[in-house]
């Protein structure tokens, strides 16, 4: 979803996106673990909704989503994709596998079909993932997401002053995308 505002907004704003990919949940078990484990059911059932909400403007449709997956796999292979140059390609791709597909992306014949799908090759997303070549990238971003206190994804970081998190209506993030035009340091 947090693409299909930044898509919808580039039509309005003359912006740059870069994509940090964050571990929020690096203590979820390899084999993931259910929502329900992690957040109570109300909790649970409340984002789904909300996420639901949120996306239907933008054609983004939730399933039913019951895991929560282990990402550090996922979030290397969407490294290896953005040194390849189809890293928004796979983060799409991997988004619906989860979101709306409802597959665990933790599981890493899920990751490599979907990278194939989007034209990386399966013996090179398995050296990359075997030769760790992206711990250094997300020791990076975990000290990007301290700086900037990031506590839930998607966050995003505008023009290094204001911080928005979660998903958010278009108007949020038009309203502070119109400040930094302006050059305005209110929030």
């Amino acid at each position: 979803m947090g693409s299909g505002v930044v898509q919808a907004l580039k039509k309005e704003f003359d912006i740059e996106d870069e994509w940090i990919n964050y571990e929020i949940h690096p203590d979820t078990p390899l084999q993931g673990m259910s929502l329900a484990e992690r957040f109570s059911a109300a909790s649970a059932q409340a984002m789904v909704d909300r996420l639901r909400q949120m996306g239907q403007p933008y054609g983004v449709k939730f399933g039913h989503l019951t895991l929560l997956s282990n990402s550090k796999m996922a979030i290397e292979v969407s490294e290896f994709a953005r040194d390849q140059g189809v890293f928004h390609e796979f983060h799409d791709a991997i988004f619906h596998a989860y979101f709306t597909d409802g597959k665990d992306i933790g599981d890493q014949s899920i990751l490599l079909a979907i990278g194939e799908s989007v034209g990386l090759h399966r013996k090179e997303i398995e050296q990359a993932l075997s030769d760790s070549r992206y711990e250094s990238r997300l020791e990076e971003a975990r000290q990007a997401a301290i700086k900037f206190q990031v506590t839930g994804t998607p966050t995003f970081i505008v023009a290094n002053r204001f911080k928005l998190v979660g998903a958010q209506p278009i108007e949020v993030f038009r309203d502070v995308l119109t400040k930094v035009a302006r050059g305005s340091s209110e929030m």
